[in-house]
């Protein structure tokens, strides 16, 4: 009794585009020993590739880049000569170096740079009321970049005293009844444009004002 092959048993398909009969014929053409054998056979599986496409019939370009298919299918296992005699060689996967976010800074991200920036200046600047006010801006800032990355989540200003506390390591602390919603409330809302009645206007305070 013959079982059912379905495909997540089968080997992984290298080039989905022209199916699994022509890999079979290229995993097959790695076993011929006689070397005329197997260039003539896979010049056959190119002709082969050729025909799917016939669109591109005529192509010499494209003959070349299924000869490098073949040998992409084929594992770079392939002992056979293309016809411009150029045998592909496999290409080399680059991949850029991973960056390492910062411990310390993974926990604060959602503040941005910009606030890491303005600490590291406050975190050099001499004691006096012009520092203690630049810090108060830095927490009006967090308060209000905290509120654009999470609009549904409470935050206190305790929770941005510790914050910036913790990102400073210590050194800045935010002086006894600061506001930090200084930002929030220069942030003008869209004017809101009062509906004219086409037969008479308004007076102050909504009512219509009658035709004499």
């Amino acid at each position: 009794m013959n079982t059912m092959e379905y495909n997540s048993s089968r080997e992984q398909l290298i080039m989905p585009e022209y199916g699994r009969n022509v890999q079979k014929l290229v995993k097959h053409a790695k076993t011929i020993e006689n070397k005329e054998e197997r260039q003539a056979f896979v010049e056959r599986v190119v002709n082969l590739m050729h025909q799917m496409n016939p669109q591109n019939k005529n192509v010499l370009e494209y003959r070349e880049k299924l000869w490098k298919h073949v040998f992409q299918i084929g594992e770079y296992e392939l002992d056979v000569v293309p016809p411009n005699g150029e045998i592909p060689e496999k290409a080399v996967e680059w991949f850029p170096d991973a960056m390492d976010y910062p411990e310390e800074n993974r926990k604060f991200r959602h503040y941005g740079v910009n606030v890491q920036t303005m600490i590291a200046k406050a975190m050099a600047m001499e004691e006096g009321p012009k520092k203690e006010g630049f810090v108060e801006v830095i927490g009006s800032f967090m308060k209000l970049a905290y509120r654009n990355w999470n609009s549904d989540h409470y935050v206190s200003d305790e929770n941005i005293i510790n914050d910036l506390q913790a990102m400073s390591d210590g050194q800045l602390v935010l002086k006894e009844g600061a506001r930090l919603d200084g930002l929030s409330s220069h942030i003008k809302k869209p004017k809101r444009h009062s509906r004219k009645n086409t037969r008479g206007g308004f007076k102050k305070g909504g009512r219509r004002q009658r035709r004499k």
